[in-house]
């Protein structure tokens, strides 16, 4: 462990002898101090005047003459009054009354006293129960006032125990006042308790002490860059040409203290950060710091923000990640702010060196994104396909909101259509090729024709997001713009038209048994009217309608056929009666062949009309 890191080399002793050198001190900046020397002057003074007005009230109460009551013969104190007024109240004579003895010489009666004392005799008898009544009286007034001087006595001792006690208060009150304030004359020139600059400890040490250490810790200085992943880089003063530089620093932060209110910092814990006084090669240092692998870019990650994902059956809050990248400003300006402060680490994580995630887990846009994710979340629409189905629920919905770089929540409508799409691709069978087998067993394969399923899609994107944004659950088949019979490899289903192109053979199939068969004659190939392969579907059927060829120029058609059983299933082409042809069936059609209509017999035809029905499917193969 390097000097720098240990503490000043006081810190290590015994706290009783930090106390006992902090006390001296303390002590002696009083006693040397101004205000010291004018509060003693002044106590002192006190205590003259107080000691002279003790002395002139002591002389004033010996020169005081005694004074005798002829009442109590010549006692004078309050002790006195009571035991005068005790041996009264007792029957006996006090020692300082005179009472004069009847047989006592000098001791006569006046005779007209005497007479009238005679004549006085009665009433005096008559009186005599007044004056015991009296008597009684007075020893009950007696009583009562050795009661008020013993109440008297007790409040007496307790005023002095008061005065006593109030003395004590005051002198114990006076020696904290006085040794608060000799903290705070001691704080004047020290750091305070607990006090650390740019994290070193230097509780109570003077400036003068602080710098001593800074000198002394220089030359072995160097910087820690602590970095997130628990790895660690140094730059020592050393490379750096780094020296101290004594200030003004150091007397400013002292000053800056609130002295009075010192007693603070026991709970406080004063942190100071601060240029402490240092110069150094900027060019070294900027060198240094662009060789450090923690500002290489193949070390550094980015952040990530917090963002909502999906999860099970919602979106959560997945929380932000802090990255390795670097900012290179805040860098600089950590590493510069710890060598002028002689900081010993610096925490790239603490000093906000690391370039931070813009949204964090509990910032209200991250917060009021899921939920707006959330609220596309309630719609399940089942899609009937039968035998199978398809389900967009909250599993596939959540693929379409999305949320950017600012948490603004979007539907993704080309997700949607591009789900649309794989609908289309996996059930679409209109134009496909097709395998088929014959009524006669043979295995064919069936090209074009207008026949199959095709979803409309853009009708369909429409119902489905007013599914979602009306959160219902539903069942149902999507938008089609062509339908077919079934969902099963072959589409076309078990009822349905043949037409044999190379036999010149028709079969109406009804729930897969053949219940008709004729002859026919198609289109002549050698005129360019060859009937076209292919899966259709009978547009519609109707009877008494005349087929007409090209419009000529001269308002005319290059043919008029009046017919009975017109059906239709690939535009102008159909199954119709052809009364017209004699035979049916074999090599006619190369001849005499039709503009590319299927003839048939007239009651075959007539069947044909009663078996079929608009969307039969109708397939046509060589």
């Amino acid at each position: 462990m390097s000097d720098m890191q240990k503490r000043p080399e006081d810190i290590d002793r015994e706290s009783e002898e930090i106390i006992e050198e902090t006390m001296k001190e303390i002590f002696d900046d009083i006693n040397n101090s101004d205000e010291f020397k004018e509060m003693d002057d002044s106590y002192e003074e006190s205590e003259e005047a107080e000691e002279s007005g003790q002395e002139d009230k002591t002389e004033e109460e010996n020169d005081r003459p005694d004074m005798e009551d002829t009442d109590t013969g010549g006692i004078s104190s309050d002790d006195s009054d009571i035991e005068a007024a005790e041996r009264i109240g007792d029957g006996e004579e006090s020692d300082g009354i005179d009472v004069p003895d009847e047989d006592a010489p000098g001791f006569a009666v006046d005779e007209d006293d005497a007479e009238n004392s005679d004549s006085e005799e009665d009433d005096f008898e008559s009186g005599d129960d007044d004056f015991e009544t009296k008597e009684e009286d007075y020893e009950s007034e007696d009583d009562d006032g050795e009661k008020e001087e013993t109440e008297a006595e007790k409040e007496l001792r307790r005023h002095r125990r008061r005065k006593k006690a109030g003395i004590i208060a005051a002198s114990v009150l006076g020696a904290l006042i006085l040794i608060y304030l000799g903290f705070a004359l001691f704080f004047n020139s020290h750091f305070m308790f607990f006090t650390e600059i740019n994290g070193q400890d230097f509780s109570m040490k003077s400036v003068g002490q602080v710098e001593e250490y800074m000198k002394k810790q220089v030359a072995d200085y160097v910087l820690t860059l602590e970095e997130s992943d628990g790895g660690s880089e140094t730059v020592r003063g050393s490379d750096i040409s780094l020296e101290y530089v004594q200030g003004k620093e150091l007397k400013e932060l002292v000053k800056k203290q609130n002295n009075f209110f010192w007693i603070e910092s026991l709970w406080k814990h004063p942190e100071i950060t601060a240029e402490v006084g240092v110069k150094y090669d900027e060019n070294a240092l900027k060198s240094m710091i662009e060789n450090l692998n923690c500002l290489k870019p193949e070390n550094q990650t980015a952040s990530v923000d917090a963002h909502p994902e999906f999860k099970d059956t919602e979106f959560v809050v997945v929380p932000e990640v802090i990255g390795t990248q670097i900012d290179t400003e805040k860098f600089n300006e950590a590493v510069a702010t710890a060598i002028n402060g002689f900081a010993s680490t610096v925490n790239l994580t603490d000093a906000g060196c690391y370039i931070k995630p813009r949204f964090v887990s509990d910032s209200k846009e991250v917060i009021a994104a899921k939920d707006a994710m959330n609220s596309y979340l309630g719609a399940s629409v089942t899609y009937d396909f039968s035998p199978s189905t398809e389900v967009v629920d909250a599993s596939v919905i959540s693929q379409w909101v999305k949320v950017d770089g600012d948490m603004n929540v979007t539907f993704d409508e080309e997700a949607v259509k591009a789900y649309i799409q794989t609908l289309a691709d996996k059930y679409n069978t209109k134009g496909k090729t097709r395998t088929f087998t014959t009524a006669s067993g043979n295995s064919v394969t069936v090209e074009g024709g207008s026949y199959g399923w095709r979803i409309d899609q853009e009708a369909e994107y429409n119902a489905l997001t007013a599914n979602i944004k009306n959160g219902e659950t539903v069942t149902r088949e999507p938008e089609y713009s062509s339908r077919a019979a079934s969902h099963d490899a072959n589409d076309f289903g078990n009822t349905y038209a043949e037409v044999d192109l190379t036999n010149q053979q028709m079969y109406f199939i009804q729930n897969g048994q053949v219940v008709l068969q004729s002859g026919i004659v198609t289109g002549n190939p050698n005129k360019g009217h060859a009937t076209p392969q292919g899966t259709y579907s009978l547009a519609y059927k109707a009877l008494d309608q005349v087929l007409r060829g090209k419009k000529l120029p001269d308002g005319t058609y290059e043919y008029e056929s009046p017919v009975k059983f017109w059906m239709p299933f690939n535009g102008g082409i159909g199954f119709h009666d052809a009364t017209w042809q004699p035979t049916f069936g074999g090599g006619r059609y190369q001849t005499n062949g039709s503009h590319g209509c299927v003839n048939m017999p007239y009651d075959k035809a007539s069947q044909l009309y009663d078996l079929i029905s608009a969307g039969t499917p109708v397939i046509l193969h060589y």
